[in-house]
């Protein structure tokens, strides 16, 4: 066990390609233990003397104040740092500014445009780099939801994931992990917003691996059968402003609806996100008992908390 707790100390989070079975469900069942010291009051604070650099390149709600208040209520203290207050890519290269804030900092939290921005800042940091958002992987987000569906089902293994909507960084981390959690994956994507090529390899090669189901479709109908658990996100990202209208109509009859979901598994349950607009799942999910939307934002700050304490090697 010791030796597996070393294995993750140390590295970065900027992929769920780059973790196994073993440590995504290790990240889970931690973040699960954090769960239940806070809604118990437990003083927990094994972060004393620990700061956090947050880069956000976008703007957020849900990965701001989770990250804050969980970094805070470890003990730890978490610094934000917007587009407007740090030099990153203006005046200072992003090498620059990974060898000045590892310096300052424990761990760096970097929410970006560019998943380049990513690699570059873990290529030069000292410290372990968080993926909280790229254009290309949203592996935070991805633990949240299998928390959430594992709270929901008392399993992750054996269930089918329908995803309905764009072809995105979100979807891109359910493709690079769900195969390796014993998850089945069915895609619906209008034709020219699918996934990029290289995740579609990696998740065909972990589904022939795994034993587990990938189906890529254009019909949302096809892709929600027999699903356990529907998702979509934002049709249009921030960034994407130009093509709003575009996508809007290319994505016409993807909205998730009751009707649409009628062939999903009798229990089937809602995921998003967030922030979410009407015309990617009408108010009749998106407010049901079917939607577990609410759940699966208050877990984000779980999972931060369970990655900021394995990379440093403070989960024990």
């Amino acid at each position: 066990m010791i030796e597996f707790l070393m294995n993750l100390k140390g590295r970065d989070l900027k992929t769920l390609a780059d973790y196994s079975k073993e440590e995504i469900t290790y990240l889970l069942d931690l973040s699960a233990e954090l769960k239940r010291k806070m809604k118990n009051k437990e003083p927990y604070r094994p972060l004393e003397g620990h700061s956090m650099a947050m880069i956000f390149q976008k703007r957020s709600t849900r990965t701001r104040v989770s990250t804050e208040t969980g970094f805070a209520y470890l003990g730890g203290h978490a610094l934000f740092l917007g587009s407007s207050d740090i030099q990153l890519g203006k005046n200072e290269t992003l090498q620059d500014t990974a060898l000045v804030l590892s310096r300052f900092n424990d761990i760096i939290l970097a929410r970006v445009f560019d998943h380049s921005d990513i690699d570059e800042l873990a290529k030069h940091s000292s410290v372990p780099v968080i993926n909280a958002l790229s254009d290309k992987f949203h592996p935070l987000q991805i633990l949240a939801d299998y928390l959430t569906i594992r709270e929901h089902f008392g399993k992750l293994e054996g269930l089918t994931l329908a995803w309905v909507g764009d072809g995105n960084n979100v979807l891109h981390s359910f493709m690079t992990s769900a195969a390796k959690m014993g998850m089945n994956l069915r895609i619906a994507t209008p034709e020219g917003y699918r996934p990029a090529d290289d995740v579609v390899a990696i998740a065909k090669a972990d589904a022939e691996t795994n034993g587990t189901e990938l189906f890529i479709t254009s019909d949302p109908k096809e892709a929600v059968k027999g699903a356990h658990v529907v998702v979509t996100d934002t049709w249009v990202s921030m960034g994407q402003d130009a093509e709003a209208e575009q996508r809007l109509k290319a994505f016409q009859g993807y909205q998730v609806t009751m009707e649409l979901c009628k062939n999903a598994d009798p229990n089937w349950v809602f995921m998003h996100c967030l922030p979410r607009k009407p015309h990617e799942v009408d108010d009749e999910v998106f407010y049901s008992e079917r939607s577990i939307v609410f759940d699966e934002a208050e877990n984000r700050m779980y999972t931060v908390m369970a990655v900021a304490l394995v990379l440093l090697g403070k989960d024990n």
